[in-house]
């Protein structure tokens, strides 16, 4: 008697020390003048395990191994509190007080971390448990019982009224074992009935949640015999909606095992959700560190012997670098931040689909997270019933939300049929909103009506056209623009939806089969040699610690670069503006060029945004906007951000020459077409 009483003492001493008792007064304010008097009062507190431990151990020994004693300490607690203190006069009994414990974090050992990939399934202790995932689907926020009065039948009996027969929810518990008819008086063993006036409802929403591996399997690595299966959250009050599908997450909460005969379905009672990131380490290799000594003082040549050489271990350097360009420069724009709207869509136009398929395969296992749409699956969202009795829809993440902060792969878009390409047309991602709404008929998934949600696109798509399948419906007209190019059977709208189009082309008309055919013999016949001479030997890792490093760098924008970016974006709708006013050069093209140039200051290392990213980024954009609407008076070459095979220092110093002559090629358009340029850029 006296271990309990000091265990009550150290409760009461740890709710005083954590502000818990000022928010067991606060919480009870709106009680206090209410004629209504409700069955049971819910109070939750955030229990810190390493504060009680230190408080007390046996305390903190309780509130790890034994919640359901722990909780049961802290409910005495506050029924003495609210009577002592005459916080609320409707309670009566310690039945009516429901507290809920929830712990902010767990001891870092491991017998408290559980690890979705070798999650036990036979029965044990229910105690809170540490763990991290992804969240791959989610139900709608639905009611359930926080608690219920019972009242004996017989009128005689004292339990007949008053609050002796409360039924508070409790981890793992389904509804039906909170409310049903077939309860008896503990005095009188008497039916009970239940007082339906007073019953107390709350929220809960279901999530299911898998080890991040899981992508892996979607992802581009080949396949295995491996197989993970989810888990079940409950979310329940003020935990609805704090998670979010294609997002990871670390969960503290009490394993259960939920019994609906004759299924036993093991499931976690969530009590603390935080968004989780995972550390990956930052460090940069040091080939890449002799690199960026040896080219610094020139702000073009990091990155292009960066895109040159990449991919060599599927193609050789310098095939295809623009493209090679455009995907690092997409890889390194990928982040969790939901506030980011720096996206890089990549459409790339090719006669060789197989060869780029390989190349973007190869690069999405760099990405921080990223996912191969396989063409009969579903990119966004699918609904299906609930399996666990909630009676409402499940929403089922599609790849391109469980690729959320990183790239999903379309592939070779003629392989979809008309109504999955529609999908991707203005009005659906990858558009500017980057939003994708779902209708869940109430009619069908047990609701009174129907209700519609958006879920937000936070990665980027990158797909292939080739342009030598021409489209049997494809109009052939005869006054094409100067410098556009047919798109093959991928219409211009789904072409307009991805930011940046690359044709991947070859100087003075060669085949990419004979360079790609030595790299393959070479490969074969000298196996483990280098192929290349050492300035262009990179491995995937020193890709992989370089766009981990980019991706961590918070960049700044120079003046330089935002008024180069601002006028070249006016200049370009003043031009390609016809007689209706209506610009071909649409809003979302001022977010692409500052994406890119941010972008490229980023895979360059560099903290400010200079004015050379920005002469990429225009580069880019103008060989973009030229394939999908034609030239304009700003005639750049189709491969201007590489007019050169990049071979030893004498091509890298020809390549610094050419851009800065477009650069001022760039800065005499502005000057001349943008409006009001000439009161901010100076004529060079």
């Amino acid at each position: 008697m006296d271990d309990h009483f000091s265990l009550k003492e150290a409760a009461l001493v740890y709710l005083d020390r954590s502000g818990g008792l000022r928010k067991l007064i606060e919480d009870c304010k709106p009680f206090k003048d209410t004629l209504q008097c409700e069955a049971v009062y819910r109070f939750s507190f955030d229990v810190n395990p390493t504060d009680v431990v230190d408080l007390d151990a046996r305390l903190g020994d309780c509130v790890l191994h034994d919640p359901s004693k722990a909780t049961a300490l802290f409910q005495s607690v506050c029924f003495l509190s609210i009577k002592t203190l005459s916080l609320i006069d409707q309670i009566h009994t310690e039945n009516q007080v429901n507290v809920v414990l929830k712990p902010t974090h767990l001891p870092p050992f491991a017998n408290y971390s559980l690890d979705l990939c070798e999650f036990p399934r036979g029965y044990g202790l229910m105690r809170p448990m540490a763990m991290e995932g992804l969240v791959i689907a989610m139900t709608r926020v639905t009611k359930y019982t926080q608690g219920a009065r019972f009242l004996c039948t017989e009128e005689n009996c004292p339990c007949s009224r008053g609050y002796h027969h409360i039924r508070i929810h409790a981890p793992g518990a389904t509804e039906s074992a909170t409310v049903r008819s077939d309860f008896s008086c503990f005095l009188c063993s008497s039916p009970l009935k239940e007082d339906v006036k007073s019953r107390v409802l709350g929220d809960k929403q279901l999530v299911e949640l898998i080890h991040v591996k899981t992508l892996d399997v979607l992802g581009s690595r080949p396949a295995s015999s491996l197989r993970y299966q989810s888990i079940t959250l409950f979310l329940r009050d003020e935990l609805c909606n704090s998670m979010r599908i294609g997002r990871l997450y670390r969960v503290v909460g009490i394993p259960a095992h939920v019994h609906q005969w004759p299924n036993v379905t093991w499931s976690v009672e969530a009590s603390c959700v935080q968004p989780w990131t995972p550390e990956l380490p930052c460090t940069l290799s040091e080939n890449f560190q002799a690199l960026l000594a040896a080219t610094a003082g020139f702000p073009w040549r990091f990155s292009a012997i960066v895109a040159n050489s990449f991919g060599s271990s599927v193609v050789p350097p310098g095939l295809y670098a623009t493209l090679k360009l455009g995907l690092l420069l997409s890889l390194v724009q990928t982040e969790e931040d939901p506030d980011s709207h720096n996206h890089l869509d990549v459409l790339a136009l090719t006669s060789e689909t197989l060869i780029l398929d390989r190349l973007m395969t190869y690069s999405l296992g760099l990405a921080s997270r990223g996912v191969r749409h396989p063409v009969t699956g579903e990119l966004f969202v699918t609904l299906s019933r609930d399996e666990h009795g909630a009676g409402t829809a499940n929403i089922h993440a599609g790849s391109a939300l469980l690729a959320t902060g990183g790239v999903c792969l379309l592939g070779d878009l003629a392989c979809y049929r008309k109504d999955k390409l529609d999908m991707l047309q203005p009005g659906t991602p990858p558009t500017p909103n980057r939003t994708v709404s779902v209708f869940i008929p109430g009619k069908k998934y047990g609701e009174d009506a129907n209700q519609q949600l958006s879920f937000p696109l936070q990665c980027n798509f990158w797909a292939l056209a080739d342009t030598a399948a021409n489209s049997k419906k494809s109009v052939k007209c005869d006054s094409a623009l100067l410098g556009s190019v047919d798109m093959g059977s991928v219409p211009s709208q789904v072409a307009e939806a991805f930011g940046l189009v690359i044709q991947c082309r070859e100087r003075q008309g060669d085949q990419p089969f004979l360079p790609l055919a030595v790299h393959t013999l070479r490969q074969s016949t000298q196996p483990g040699e280098p192929l290349y001479p050492a300035c262009m030997q990179f491995t995937s890792q020193d890709y992989k610690e370089l766009l981990a490093c980019a991706r961590s760098l918070r960049v700044e924008m120079s003046p330089e670069a935002e008024t180069m970016i601002h006028g070249y974006y006016m200049a370009s709708r003043k031009v390609r503006s016809d007689l209706s006013q209506s610009s071909s050069v649409s809003a979302a093209s001022i977010k692409l060029l500052v994406a890119l140039a941010e972008a490229h200051c980023k895979l360059s290392l560099r903290p400010r945004v200079l004015e050379q990213d920005a002469v990429i980024a225009v580069l880019l954009c103008e060989n973009s906007i030229t394939l999908k609407h034609g030239g304009s008076v700003l005639v750049i070459p189709p491969d201007a951000a590489f007019p050169c095979d990049l071979r030893d220092l004498d091509s890298l110093h020809r390549r610094d020459l050419t851009l800065e002559q477009l650069h001022q090629q760039i800065l005499r358009f502005v000057y001349t077409y943008a409006p009001g340029a000439a009161n901010y850029i100076t004529e060079e």
